[in-house]
Order: C-alpha cells, then sequence, then structure tokens
C-alpha cells in the first residue's frame, strides 16, 4: 500500500519541479505560459472539496511536457486542487502501481482527496492519443510518430487531458 501523504510531502509544486529541470526547462516553461483553461473546466469540484493530484513524471518525458505544464495550470485556476510531482526514476514502487501495458510510461496523474485516498489516475497520454500512438508503434519511425503526437497535442490544447483527469477525479467517488 502506498503511503500519498508522505509522497505528498515529499513532492514538488510545479514551478519547484520546472526549475530543478536540467533538460528541457524552457519548453515546460513555454507550455505552461501558452496553457489555457477552457471555461467548463474551471468548477470540477462541489464547494469546499480538496482534490490533489500527484503527478509521476520526467522532464525529459515529451508527453509529460505537454500535458503536466496544462494540468499546473488548470489547478492553479481551481479552488481546492493542488498538483505536486515526483520523478517516476525516483519512485518504482509508485510507478510499479501503474504500468501502461507492461511498461513504465509517464506521465501518470494520481487522483486524491483531502485525506490522500486515491480516486483514480490518468496516464500516460488521451485514450485517443494512446489508441493511435499503440496502432503506429510498429509501423511508423518514431521521429516522425512524435512529430504527428506533437501535432496532437498543439491541436487539443490540453482540453482532452483535463477532460480525462477530471473523469479520474471522479472515478471512485462516484462508485
Amino acid at each position: 500500500m502506498l503511503d500519498f501523504k508522505q509522497l505528498w510531502a515529499n513532492a514538488l509544486p510545479f514551478g519547484e519541479y520546472v526549475a530543478g529541470s536540467e533538460t528541457h526547462r524552457k519548453l515546460w516553461e513555454d507550455v505552461y505560459r501558452l496553457a489555457r483553461v477552457p471555461e467548463w473546466a474551471l468548477h470540477p469540484l462541489p464547494s469546499g472539496e480538496q482534490r490533489n493530484l500527484l503527478v509521476l513524471a520526467e522532464d525529459w518525458c515529451g508527453d509529460a511536457v505537454n500535458t503536466v505544464p496544462v494540468l499546473a495550470r488548470w489547478v492553479e485556476m481551481v479552488p481546492g486542487m493542488l498538483l505536486r510531482i515526483i520523478q517516476r526514476d525516483q519512485h518504482p514502487e509508485v510507478m510499479d502501481q501503474y504500468l501502461t501495458n507492461g511498461s513504465r510510461s509517464i506521465p501518470i496523474a494520481i487522483a486524491l482527496d483531502g485525506q490522500f485516498r486515491e480516486l483514480g489516475f490518468w496516464g500516460p497520454r488521451p485514450t485517443e492519443l494512446q489508441a493511435w500512438v499503440m496502432a503506429h508503434k510498429d509501423t511508423m519511425p518514431k521521429d516522425e510518430r512524435y512529430r504527428e503526437v506533437r501535432r496532437w497535442y498543439a491541436k487539443d490544447k490540453g482540453e482532452t487531458t483535463i477532460r480525462e483527469v477530471v473523469g479520474a477525479m471522479r472515478a471512485r467517488a462516484a462508485a
């Protein structure tokens, strides 16, 4: 059983995480700066409720750089929500609980309530995009596939990621 309260206590807020990035800091900052939160996403919680998003990421991950800054911008705009990041490679015991088809794919956003109980999780990329990537994994060169993935993220502007994370936050609450 994971101790989410302890993991949260040791996790970094988005700004600190990005400030410590050695590889792609400017890219993370640019995606964050350009992120726009749709009006429909500003009120995902009943008044007075708390939600915490604990995100597993690494600064070199293309999917993380296209989604986590959007989630950070969104969380800042929603009362009752907080986001913290832990590095996948420093927390294999956490990562191994959220494998994607047996692999340590990131990012993973774990939705927690105010008492740090898991409500659901999301990742490593939006469902539609994940299906496309899996369908083309063996038939398209990686650099070409990644160009298409970046185009998808640019066109979507983070809306699908936010919508799916909202669903993960509500998963156990509705059960």
